[in-house]
């Protein structure tokens, strides 16, 4: 992507990709982990979005309305899947 086309605040926005993504491959692992103790499929492990909203700003001291930037820009870029208004998974390519 050309960043010399971009905002500063979209660039300051996607500098924060990584680590999102990041803290959300843990919260997905969790639930991974339950669906598997109760033999679930994995492939359905979703996080609430409250939920990632809430660990992001503890996590990285971030403001509520950051994060939640953070979480629609992911989702334009294709890098998270909403589920509905209240769950978020990985994209295919993300858990590889």
């Amino acid at each position: 992507m050309n960043t010399n086309n971009l905002s500063n605040q979209e660039q300051i926005i996607q500098s924060w990709y990584e680590p999102a993504l990041h803290t959300l491959k843990a919260l997905i692992k969790k639930c991974e982990e339950n669906l598997e103790r109760i033999k679930a499929d994995k492939k359905n492990a979703a996080v609430k979005r409250d939920d990632f909203k809430e660990t992001l700003v503890r996590q990285h001291r971030i403001t509520y309305n950051h994060a939640e930037e953070i979480i629609k820009s992911l989702g334009r870029a294709g890098r998270i899947r909403f589920l509905g208004s209240t769950y978020i998974q990985l994209n295919v390519q993300e858990t590889k």
